[in-house]
């Protein structure tokens, strides 16, 4: 780009040439530039561009107490809702690990939400809490054995921690844990009786 010349008056009765009243400036001259503002390339004295709110692992934590979460659903064996006195009763259930993508401060927030812990509550005072979601007959991961006949109702809790990630980002931990309580379901324990053969 051609640079402006600098003119100035001289008197012609000087004998000045009309050619000698502009000369090219001193390249070494600074040459004065509008400043733009900060975070908007180009545009002078516009506002910069504010930064998204952060989301926060104390925020994800809040929201992930407010997420539906399933109930766990107990399977006991022998099934029909009968077992014995004094039998390995087997539990066991399906719940595991799950997915969930939620909206917080305007963005996406990706959950990996983990099933950390089982508590079985067998209905007679008795629980026991493990980290295995109990597996059928044959491997008898999760038993319990009755003293005595009657009517219990027999649930498991599933305590879930969770990591998160922001608009695609790293995924973090969230801090704390949810419980969430199963469904209770009803269960005999009866005594069995001997029969004679032959």
């Amino acid at each position: 780009m051609a640079l402006p010349f600098e003119c100035m008056s001289v008197p012609t009765s000087l004998g000045a040439n009309p050619s000698d009243l502009c000369a090219p400036p001193d390249p070494a001259a600074p040459v004065p530039v509008a400043a733009a503002a900060p975070g908007v390339p180009g545009v002078p004295g516009a506002p910069a561009a504010p930064a998204p709110p952060q989301v926060t692992s104390g925020l994800v934590a809040e929201a992930l107490r407010r997420v539906p979460l399933p109930a766990a659903v107990i399977e006991v064996q022998p099934p029909n809702g009968r077992t014995l006195v004094n039998f390995d009763t087997n539990f066991f259930t399906a719940a595991g690990d799950l997915d969930r993508t939620i909206t917080l401060l305007g963005q996406q927030v990706d959950l990996q939400i983990s099933a950390a812990s089982y508590t079985w509550v067998f209905g007679d005072g008795q629980s026991l809490q493990t980290t295995s979601p109990g597996a059928a007959y044959p491997q008898l991961d999760v038993t319990h054995r009755y003293l005595g006949a009657g009517e219990v109702e027999v649930r498991v809790d599933v305590t879930y921690t969770a990591q998160f990630s922001v608009e695609g980002g790293p995924f973090a931990p969230v801090p704390g844990s949810v419980t969430v309580a199963g469904g209770p379901e009803p269960l005999q324990v009866v005594e069995a009786r001997p029969t004679l053969v032959g």
